[in-house]
């Protein structure tokens, strides 16, 4: 009798553990999905979480055409339930886009594809932002002007800061751009 009632309270014990580390699990992978991706821009998903570590400055290299901007900070888009990234180009031929050259460390942004716009020198850091005072990667220019690196992939890239300063008047301070080919 006693082996059949420590036989008994042993499975319910066990029962309760497998059931509670599976909710765990599924909840678990329910809020890193959510937090991983939040809204897309024709098709191309905004990054929500900072990138863990120092960014290569080469993932930057290229052209990058503006596609989403938020007006609000990452602090402001993270929390935002419904986070309102379109953007609408003033641009009938060609984008706004930044061209960065990594190996010279200089980057040009560029309104509409036109090539009017001086090359900036700029220094990739990782590191505590003076602007923001976390520490995270971000792109110092022209010795006070702070651009805060979210995210970079082969595809897309999130920036937060002074990028385009047209916009940056009505609020705008997280840019979505995706790699020109």
């Amino acid at each position: 009798m006693k082996k059949m009632l420590f036989l008994a309270s042993a499975l319910l014990v066990l029962n309760s553990c497998v059931v509670r580390t599976a909710t765990k699990v599924v909840s678990g992978a329910v809020s890193l999905s959510y937090k991983a991706v939040k809204g897309t821009v024709n098709g191309i998903s905004w990054a929500v979480s900072k990138a863990k570590g120092k960014i290569d400055e080469d993932r930057v290299d290229g052209t990058w055409k503006v596609v989403g901007v938020y007006r609000g900070s990452f602090e402001d888009f993270s929390k935002d339930q419904n986070p309102d990234g379109s953007f609408t180009s003033e641009c009938t031929e060609g984008f706004d886009q930044i061209v960065f050259k990594a190996k010279k460390s200089k980057f040009k942004p560029v309104h509409c594809s036109t090539q009017d716009e001086d090359w900036v020198k700029y220094s990739m850091e990782f590191g505590k932002n003076p602007s923001t005072k976390e520490k995270e990667n971000y792109i110092e220019y022209n010795s006070n002007n702070y651009i805060s690196v979210i995210d970079v992939n082969n595809k897309t890239m999130v920036l937060e800061g002074n990028l385009i300063p047209k916009l940056a008047f009505s609020g705008a301070k997280l840019y979505l751009l995706e790699k020109v080919k």
